[in-house]
């Protein structure tokens, strides 16, 4: 399956330690939301696909396709500067970047949906489409993957890492009820438009710092394995 312009991981290169299995009903979408899609969703998403490479390879991380949108998105908007900035920093490519308006087509396709904040997962949620069990705010789930246990997990060397990112999902839907936010404001990633380049920096390392467990939890290596 291939993924719109800019959006999937490109299937070119001679890592051969994770199954990577063809065809469209092997693949596993991440869609990130935010509201215009020029900020916080696309650094979540390119930094996403950045740590995915990163770790596994870009032929293994073929099946993990991440996208974004923007619940009031800017169709046809280029990203923040200042976001693109950023993701230079932490070595991401901000090249290609294109906003989307949240379509309910994208929620249909998506597998997980990872949202700025909670009232963007009930936007998501309140689209239908049996969101619910798979949309959680990106700190949300990042709380729900700390507990999960890895070995109750699928082995993405041997079955690969999207049955593993399909289990991870049911799992942490299963615990929601049980593990509460301790705040408000813990599920939150807040909006840096129009904020000054620390601002973005900021929001930048709150981002990466959420996505690292669960990237780690999808592909069943740390940082620095």
């Amino acid at each position: 399956m291939t993924a719109p312009e800019g959006r999937g991981i490109a299937a070119s290169s001679s890592f051969t330690g994770f199954t990577t299995v063809e065809g469209p009903a092997e693949t596993f979408r991440i869609l990130h939301v935010s509201t215009g899609n020029v900020c916080r969703s696309p650094m979540t998403e390119r930094l996403t696909r950045h740590a995915l490479t990163h770790r596994i390879g870009p032929e293994a991380a073929g099946g993990l396709i991440v996208e974004s949108a923007g619940t009031w998105g800017h169709e046809g908007a280029p990203m923040e500067a200042n976001a693109a900035t950023v993701l230079g920093e932490f070595g991401a490519d901000a090249s290609g970047f294109v906003g989307r308006e949240l379509l309910d087509e994208h929620v249909i396709r998506a597998d997980l949906v990872l949202t700025a904040t909670r009232d963007h997962r009930a936007q998501v949620i309140s689209m239908g489409h049996s969101a619910g069990l798979r949309t959680f705010t990106l700190k949300e789930f990042t709380r729900l993957v700390r507990a999960i246990d890895p070995a109750t997990l699928p082995d993405p060397l041997d079955e690969g890492v999207v049955e593993r990112a399909r289990a991870l999902v049911r799992a942490a839907a299963a615990l929601r009820g049980w593990l509460l936010a301790p705040s408000i404001e813990a599920d939150e990633v807040h909006d840096p438009y129009g904020a000054p380049l620390t601002y973005f920096r900021s929001v930048g390392d709150e981002i990466n710092q959420a996505l690292e467990p669960v990237v780690t939890a999808l592909t069943g290596l740390t940082a620095h394995a």
